[in-house]
Parts: C-alpha cells; sequence; structure tokens
C-alpha cells in the first residue's frame, strides 16, 4: 500500500498534477468517509488541479499586464459616473468586447478617473484568464521606436499581438514627432478587427490632430478606433483631485477652526 501510494504521487508530479498530489491523501480520506465513488473522488481532484492551474495562470496573467495594483474595481467609486456610462462599464467587465476586437475610448479631464477605470477594466479582464497589458502611450511608443531603429518593429508587434487587450494610458501625452506619430499609427492599423485596445485620454477627437499631425493621418487614425468602439464620454466628471483639494481646509481655516 506504501509503495502503490508512493508510486500515485510520484506519477502525478511527474504528470505536472501537483495540486491533485497534494490533496489526494486529504481527499481519500475524506471519498471514504463519505463514501464517495471512484468516479466523485477523481472528480474532486479533478477540480482541486483545475483551479490550482487557473489560479496559477491569472497569477502570471497578472504580473506580466503591468496593471496598477490598487486600481482595481474594488477602489473605484462608479458612483462618480453618470447611469448610461455605469451601464456601459457593467458591459464591459464581461470581457465579452474582446470576442468582436472592439475598441473602449474613455475621453475625460485630468483627474476624471479614466486611468482608474482602464486599469479597472483590465484586472476584471485578467481574473477571467484574458492576457492584458497597461502601458503609458509614451512608454509603449518609446519601445517602439526602438524596435523600429533595430529593424524588428514585426516582431515588437507580435509581442504585442498576445494581449487580447491593449491599454494604451493617456494617449494625449506623447512627444508628437513625425517618428512617433508613424510607430503609434502602425500599433492601430495592425490591432484593427483584430484585437481591442483601451485608450484614455484627454483630448477630444476633434483634437487628435495634435497627436498625428496630418489631417489625413488623423482621419484615418480615428477610423480605426472608433469603428467598433465604446466611448465612455467622462468630460462631464469632477477631477477627484480638485475635489479631494477643495474638501481640505486651508492652514488658515484651520487655525480659525
Amino acid at each position: 500500500m506504501h509503495n502503490a501510494r508512493e508510486e500515485l504521487l510520484a506519477s502525478l508530479r511527474a504528470l505536472n498534477l501537483g495540486a491533485m498530489a497534494a490533496a489526494v491523501e486529504d481527499t481519500a480520506l475524506r471519498a471514504a468517509k463519505e463514501g464517495l465513488t471512484h468516479e466523485a473522488f477523481l472528480l474532486e481532484l479533478a477540480r482541486i488541479e483545475r483551479a490550482a492551474k487557473t489560479a496559477r495562470r491569472i497569477e502570471r496573467l497578472l504580473r506580466q499586464s503591468e496593471l496598477l495594483p490598487d486600481k482595481a474595481f474594488r477602489t473605484l467609486n462608479l458612483d462618480r459616473f453618470d447611469p448610461a456610462t455605469r451601464m456601459q462599464i457593467e458591459r464591459l467587465r464581461s470581457g465579452g468586447f474582446l470576442k468582436d476586437a472592439i475598441n473602449v475610448v474613455a475621453v475625460g479631464r485630468p483627474g476624471a478617473g479614466k486611468s482608474h477605470l482602464a486599469s479597472a477594466l483590465g484586472h476584471a479582464l485578467v481574473e477571467q484568464g484574458y492576457p492584458v497589458l497597461f502601458t503609458p502611450t509614451g512608454a509603449l511608443v518609446q519601445r517602439l521606436l526602438a524596435a523600429k531603429r533595430d529593424l524588428p518593429l514585426p516582431q515588437e508587434l507580435a509581442k504585442l499581438d498576445r494581449f487580447e487587450c491593449l491599454i494604451l494610458d493617456d494617449i494625449g501625452y506623447i512627444q508628437h514627432d513625425r517618428d512617433e506619430m508613424e510607430v503609434l499609427f502602425t500599433l492601430l492599423a495592425e490591432r484593427y478587427e483584430r484585437k481591442s485596445i483601451v485608450i484614455t485620454t484627454n483630448l477630444v477627437f476633434s483634437e487628435w490632430e495634435r497627436i498625428f499631425k496630418d489631417p489625413m493621418t488623423t482621419l484615418a487614425a480615428i477610423d480605426r478606433v472608433v469603428h467598433h468602439s465604446v466611448v465612455l464620454d467622462l468630460m462631464g466628471v469632477e477631477s477627484y483631485r480638485a475635489k479631494a483639494a477643495g474638501a481640505k481646509p486651508t492652514a488658515s481655516a484651520a487655525v480659525a477652526a
């Protein structure tokens, strides 16, 4: 019996079923106590292994995502958004938009919560097993420029293609020279109708010529982003930073109090 148990544990580990190996003895005792069938015993072990593999995958995806760790839905006050926007957000949280390569554009003034919302959406997608990358747009553009100089730009784009959702934070804050505009446009065109992009920006679409300079390029970029998209209009959302600052008493007021 002892040899059989050791052989079973060794076999499970050799098959990379470590969670089953760790749980098999306790589960066998419970199966005997509760009179479980062999099928029910194996099903319980399979569920344990599957849950462990899912948890490890999510942990790996989270590390790769570069998402803001404290910017999830649990820390986001959804009451700051109007009912229509909250309804849009709830639909997006399911991740269904990824299947149709739909983009999401969050437009709002600084402090409206765009980055927090985009990061929270990314966390929700990772929890469902989707590969996500969160990155400041400027940093990603510099990464693409470096790849273009070294001539492996297609390989760099292929690496980004592994992510079902690419979150470009603050698209309005890149330097806007021609090389940056070109690699950004290349990225948008490469993912068009294939993979989703989430964009945060403080620039309404009529101001995107600041990014792409040329009117025709601007129009083409907007067309690729907006053609299949959900636009979250946060322009009416008050800056939480400004609100927090206004709520704090001034030094003179504190003294007077």
